[in-house]
């Protein structure tokens, strides 16, 4: 990461530097200061915006944690992984750490899941005969984790609510799409070299009810015009986050929860986050200005565009690829390219809506497998890269096929 943000920089500056010398393009280097200025305002701006929606929903899901509702959740996910961690044994710690993480990306809650996933490597590391090299196991977990498998990606709804979008959750059903995608690719893809027999009726159990629902949904939007589906996924979006806030109230209740209490102590954890952002959201927001005003991001796209216009397709989805391109390399890097695409663009844009489903259909495989397997020590991750990298193109591709049918009349 530390190569990549200096070389972003660099590049900008070569670019420059020919620019002034060759085409005598002198006031480049102004352009580029004034973007790197006004981009940095760009990410206080962002950070203040979204301090409020931030802590608002960290102190909802400390009220969950307290009301038991995420351990209930981890229970009733851990067949799931006893079919698709056979190596695990029944009733081992690490079926438990394995399903809150995944409870916790599920929710969105990209903060919680880390330290969660860590736990659950550690666990898994306590089974690993060959402690530098990854297990099936680690590997199932950690493709899982880099295709991405979030139900409510809370964090793009509130950026682009900050952004200005009229409806900031319509992309929920294209992201859910893409983001299914994803996940089923990477499943299917460790299965497949793992040779996992995923006829068992605790993964048919799973699989088989969500495949037809998405199918269903797929074959309704097929029917229907691109108002009726922005509606529609703007309608459910809205009415399950609803639904999820009034859950987690009712348990509490029902669970005697000082829920005040557990909210303010949420809401302050949340404000950390927020802050804690801010850092990295500024580091690369200025790093993407630079490329983008002294015109080597622009020459990138151009490329892209000129061959994908050579073969004849739609060139639209180009503008937003940058974000999906980052992703793979690091979380910090594709937001602030997100942001930054619906900061030129406009939120609701083609290009607004692909980049944030590029965001949420797709995970920092190069970060999490560095950050997960070196905390337990792997050298040889067998073929995770291979699949993580292959639910990334999953998402990747549904996430365009999906954006032309949603968005693309």
């Amino acid at each position: 990461m530390n190569r990549l943000w200096s070389a972003f920089f660099f590049i900008a500056f070569f670019s420059c530097f020919y620019q002034a010398i060759f085409l005598e393009n002198v006031g480049i280097f102004n352009e580029v200061l004034s973007s790197l200025f006004a981009m940095a305002k760009v990410a206080v701006d962002i950070c203040i915006g979204l301090l409020g929606l931030m802590v608002f929903w960290c102190g909802l899901m400390k009220i969950a944690e307290a009301s038991g509702i995420m351990a209930k959740l981890s229970i009733l996910l851990s067949p799931l992984f006893r079919v698709l961690m056979p190596g695990v044994p029944k009733g081992h710690p690490a079926i438990g750490s394995v399903t809150l993480n995944m409870m916790a990306n599920i929710l969105g809650l990209d903060n919680a899941a880390t330290p969660l996933g860590i736990t659950a490597m550690k666990d898994l590391q306590t089974l690993n005969a060959r402690p530098d090299t990854a297990t099936n196991a680690q590997i199932m977990f950690l493709v899982i984790n880099t295709s991405s498998v979030t139900l409510f990606p809370v964090t793009i709804f509130l950026f682009r609510a900050q952004q200005g979008a009229v409806n900031p959750t319509d992309v929920f059903l294209p992201i859910l799409l893409a983001t299914s995608a994803s996940t089923l690719v990477g499943i299917l893809a460790v299965a497949f070299i793992q040779r996992l027999p995923l006829w068992r009726f605790g993964f048919l159990i799973y699989v088989v009810p969500a495949c037809i629902l998405l199918i269903s949904v797929i074959a309704w939007v097929a029917g229907q015009s691109a108002q009726q589906i922005n509606q529609f996924s703007a309608t459910v979006g809205s009415f399950s986050l609803l639904l999820v806030i009034f859950i987690f109230l009712l348990v509490a209740q029902i669970k005697k929860v000082a829920v005040y209490d557990c909210f303010i102590s949420g809401a302050k954890e949340g404000a950390k986050v927020t802050l804690t952002i801010l850092p990295y959201l500024l580091a690369m927001l200025v790093a993407i200005a630079a490329l983008r005003s002294s015109g080597v991001l622009d020459l990138l796209l151009a490329g892209i565009r000129t061959l994908v216009a050579f073969f004849g397709g739609d060139v639209r989805f180009v503008d937003a690829l940058p974000t999906a391109l980052i992703k793979p390399f690091s979380g910090a890097g594709s937001r602030a390219m997100m942001v930054e695409s619906m900061n030129t663009y406009g939120a609701d844009s083609f290009t607004g809506r692909l980049a944030s489903m590029f965001q949420g259909s797709t995970e920092t495989t190069f970060y999490v497998l560095a950050v997960y397997f070196g905390s337990v020590g792997i050298r040889y991750g067998r073929h995770a890269i291979f699949c993580g990298l292959l639910a990334d193109f999953a998402g990747i591709l549904a996430a365009i096929l999906v954006a032309y049918h949603f968005y693309g009349g």
